[in-house]
């Protein structure tokens, strides 16, 4: 089990790639390895078909909307896990920002169009 803390300075892990910088073991370490891409290219463009007019429309509005909506939720599930991570969850409302600006310019454009994609969605509005 680690304790998060530096190990001390006599030891030296073998594998790092820096000599004579030592090892850190804890949280940090880890959490790296814990997250996966958030969207894989076959998830990518089966979004951009579904809400695009084809699988090369990643421009569109609605595209976009549903791609941030996709790194949204999978950063939501991200941070019900790690609670701790502050720098993911400015991330997420960076993201969340975004959106917000997407759907206002879709609103402002295609109220019939905005209307049909957050039921689509499954978003709030």
């Amino acid at each position: 089990m680690s304790t998060g803390v530096p190990v001390s300075r006599g030891a030296r892990d073998p594998a790092c790639p820096w000599t004579g910088v030592p090892a850190v073991r804890g949280a940090s370490a880890t959490v790296g390895a814990q997250m996966t891409t958030a969207i894989t290219p076959e998830r990518k463009r089966e979004i951009t078909a579904t809400f695009g007019a084809n699988e090369q429309d990643t421009g569109n509005t609605k595209v976009q909307i549903a791609l941030l909506t996709e790194r949204i939720n999978h950063l939501t599930e991200h941070l019900r896990e790690q609670s701790k991570d502050h720098h993911s969850r400015r991330g997420l409302l960076m993201l969340v920002g975004r959106r917000r600006r997407f759907l206002d310019y879709l609103r402002r454009h295609d109220l019939e169009g905005y209307r049909a994609l957050i039921k689509d969605l499954g978003l709030r509005k």
